[in-house]
């Protein structure tokens, strides 16, 4: 099945949707679910044409698949200009992570760092060294991160923690994460490339 820009106007996917069937996404996964449409997505290409989506929503998926920066290309792809991505994922330290035999990639707060956007920011020292040392193999995929932060737990009353975790969640993933793991991490992209 094959979905092209004319079929619908602010296209929204909703991708490995498992059970989550929502209303107004075109809903994806492996299983039918039932009000889903059908596709491996650890199969290249997706059935969509470039610059489909206004929004995609990825939650909990991406740490399942086998590649990475073959997927996150993809959905840069198949995602319209200034589109927005939502993703969460749960973090590598946490038993959300780990107690799943079935998780193949780990979510950090500096998940998405390989493929930011920077633009003409005042850059913060390690987002200096990480730019001389991406790793995206030469991916065209660009993303403005426009929030990104460790969500401690849907516990509420652990909840509270979730401010002080996030004043400065880089410094706090590399000094403290071992010893007080958030659940999970949450991003806010926007999808920045030029149309030709």
């Amino acid at each position: 099945m094959q979905i092209t820009i004319e079929d619908q106007a602010n296209m929204k996917l909703n991708l490995g949707c498992g059970k989550d069937i929502k209303e107004g996404y075109l809903n994806l996964d492996i299983v039918d679910y039932g009000g889903n449409m059908i596709h491996d997505i650890n199969t290249f290409p997706y059935p969509f044409e470039d610059n489909t989506f206004d929004e995609i929503f990825a939650s909990h998926v991406l740490e399942h698949l086998y590649n990475f920066n073959k997927s996150i290309s993809e959905l840069y792809r198949i995602a319209k200009p200034d589109a927005t991505v939502i993703v969460y994922g749960p973090f590598f330290l946490n038993t959300k992570f780990f107690g799943e035999p079935d998780h193949r990639i780990p979510f950090s707060i500096r998940t998405f760092d390989n493929y930011e956007f920077l633009g003409n920011r005042k850059l913060k020292f390690y987002e200096k060294w990480k730019l001389v040392h991406r790793t995206n193999y030469g991916s065209q995929a660009r993303f403005e991160i426009l929030e990104k932060k460790f969500i401690t737990s849907h516990f509420a009353p652990l909840k509270w923690m979730d401010p002080i975790l996030n004043i400065e969640p880089v410094l706090y993933e590399r000094f403290f994460a071992g010893i007080f793991s958030p659940e999970e991490v949450f991003f806010r992209l926007r999808v920045v490339k030029e149309m030709k």
